[in-house]
């Protein structure tokens, strides 16, 4: 991401725009040393790549927002840099016909290792920012890791899908610095959004749906934020269903923030009904607490406020976040 580090991300259970083949944090930490609340320095898991050792306190540290204990040091999984990468980009005329692109995609189980989506407005942004000449249409973003035989026939594969659903053009992006150029105007995606709306703000969200229900629920909320006249932009981790709304609002305007707070409500609603989830990967802190009981009921936050007296009776790690004791 955009702000991230080796700390926060595993403390969130973040994940990044390779998660789609490699997996979230959750997938990717083997183990913590962390500071306990009584001050006890802890360690959890081994360079193993498996263990039945015990209860599982690495996954208990992963996504508890240091709530339970500080992290000090992470041991990560390591990949080796694949014998080829080749990226590709194609812009479609709907939000729908990208996205059916996509669940095809994993539907057909193509190894991809990256597909981003940008809407129109995402994509009119990084052009802007990052000098770009992109079609100002709803786009994907692939990237493709493995054999150059292997990397040659999965795009092959996904350049078929993609012209089924009315793609236009199938950009190839062969060589490293043109990958880097169009991933890193994807990085800076957040800061290009700002320049929507000189002196705003962004709301972001990060809802996470079943991938078969990524279109449905892309162009209910389009919609809505059309409908209320709200600067944003959609982004989104597609390959994992995962999707962040960008609402410019005016911090100074309340009636706007309220309008942006409304759609990101509805939108959460329709995610969870949808057997999805309030966060993706950026975590509940203060802001997610009303939506963590949605989503997970009271029995299971009793649940979580009977681990977090145990292991901080005094409540001196990060308090009062992720929900109330």
């Amino acid at each position: 991401g955009a702000d991230a580090s080796i700390g926060g991300m595993p403390a969130t259970r973040a994940s990044g725009t390779n998660a789609v083949r490699y997996g979230t944090m959750r997938e990717n930490v083997l183990g913590l040393t962390v500071v306990t609340a009584d001050g006890k320095i802890i360690k959890t898991g081994t360079r193993a790549k498996k263990s039945s050792a015990g209860y599982d306190l690495t996954r208990l540290f992963v996504g508890s927002e240091g709530t339970l204990g500080i992290i000090t040091e992470v041991t990560l999984k390591l990949y080796p840099q694949p014998e080829s990468i080749s990226a590709a980009v194609c812009s479609f005329n709907d939000i729908a016909s990208a996205v059916n692109t996509v669940i095809v995609t994993m539907q057909m189980g193509v190894p991809v290792a990256r597909v981003e989506f940008l809407d129109e407005n995402g994509v009119k942004a990084i052009n802007k920012h990052d000098k770009l000449s992109l079609p100002e249409k709803p786009l994907l973003l692939f990237e493709f890791h493995g054999s150059e035989h292997g990397v040659k026939e999965q795009a092959e594969v996904v350049q078929e899908i993609a012209h089924e659903h009315g793609a236009i053009g199938f950009e190839w992006a062969t060589r490293p610095e043109d990958r880097s150029r169009l991933w890193q105007a994807r990085h800076n995606a957040y800061f290009a959004l700002l320049q929507l709306r000189p002196g705003c703000r962004a709301i972001s969200t990060d809802c996470c749906v079943p991938i078969s229900h990524l279109a449905e629920i892309l162009l209910v909320t389009k919609a809505d934020c059309e409908q209320q006249q709200l600067t944003h932009s959609i982004i989104g981790h597609v390959g994992d269903g995962n999707f962040h709304v960008q609402m410019m609002v005016d911090p100074n305007d309340p009636e706007d923030i309220a309008r942006a707070e409304a759609v990101n409500a509805r939108m959460v609603e329709r995610a969870i009904a949808m057997d999805g989830t309030c966060t993706g990967e950026h975590g509940i802190g203060l802001h997610k607490m009303d939506f963590l009981r949605a989503e997970t009921g009271e029995g299971a936050v009793d649940m979580m406020r009977t681990i977090k007296r145990a292991l901080d009776p005094d409540n001196i790690m990060n308090p009062g976040k992720i929900f109330s004791l």
